[in-house]
């Protein structure tokens, strides 16, 4: 089994806006495509364009419908990878030491050359947030693009994870989440952001910010901008009368 570090020199996260994300999935595209291309093998797709089609992803965006108290009912888009836990029993049960927490900055990680895709990690972690390639026979999840944030050949604002680069809300954040002065912690702090169920106990490194509850908004009506038709459209519109 694996041993988890006594302690990380960083915990680097995502903060996810659950109040700003607007469910486009370009978080979920932009994954796919990165890590395809990039770390480990290929994310596979079997089936496409057939009748069921399935396909291997680090990032899911799932929607829920809800009704706070006294307020209207809104949609809320919930997106979900792996949180990176601080006390990951994905890592702890694996028997081979293919799962991984790293030390210097807190990623958990597979290292696919020696994972045998037996699956106890994903039975053992309450997320959900891992899968198995089967055709690579591994397990595969979030890196936070590993191979992408400690990229120098990449422009400045290049190195953050695809998802975040992408987002056209601006619902996900990225950063040392250790650091009580990174722009994260207090982005966490002003909003009241919280862990993913956190009775399991696994101490979630990625944070999540609570929708605000909408109000009921009423749009005022319109003021005619004409009280007499004009022109063909009056014409048409005195015909029909006749009619």
């Amino acid at each position: 089994m694996t041993c988890l570090p006594s302690s990380t020199q960083k915990k680097l996260g995502l903060v996810i806006d659950l109040d700003t994300c607007v469910g486009c999935h370009g978080c979920v595209t932009a994954c796919k495509g990165w890590n395809t291309q990039n770390y480990g093998v290929p994310l596979s797709d079997l089936d496409p364009y057939g009748a069921d089609p399935q396909g291997t992803f680090l990032n899911r965006v799932f929607s829920y419908e809800v009704q706070p108290e006294g307020k209207p009912a809104q949609t809320v888009h919930f997106p979900k990878s792996c949180l990176h836990c601080e006390d990951a029993p994905c890592v702890t049960v694996c028997p081979t030491g293919a799962s991984y927490k790293r030390e210097e900055d807190g990623i958990v990680l597979v290292n696919e050359d020696r994972c045998i895709g037996c699956g106890l990690c994903a039975w053992s972690c309450a997320y959900g947030a891992r899968e198995l390639d089967r055709d690579a026979g591994v397990m595969k999840k979030c890196t936070l693009c590993v191979d992408r944030i400690y990229n120098e050949n990449l422009p400045e604002e290049d190195r953050v994870p695809a998802c975040v680069r992408t987002c056209p809300a601006g619902a996900r954040h990225f950063g040392d989440l250790g650091d009580p002065s990174s722009d994260v912690s207090k982005l966490v702090a002003e909003r009241g952001g919280f862990d993913l169920m956190p009775e399991q106990g696994t101490k979630p490194v990625n944070k999540y910010l609570p929708p605000r509850p909408k109000d009921q908004m009423e749009v005022p009506a319109l003021k005619p901008v004409a009280t007499e038709a004009k022109g063909f459209l009056g014409w048409l519109d005195k015909a029909l009368e006749k009619l």
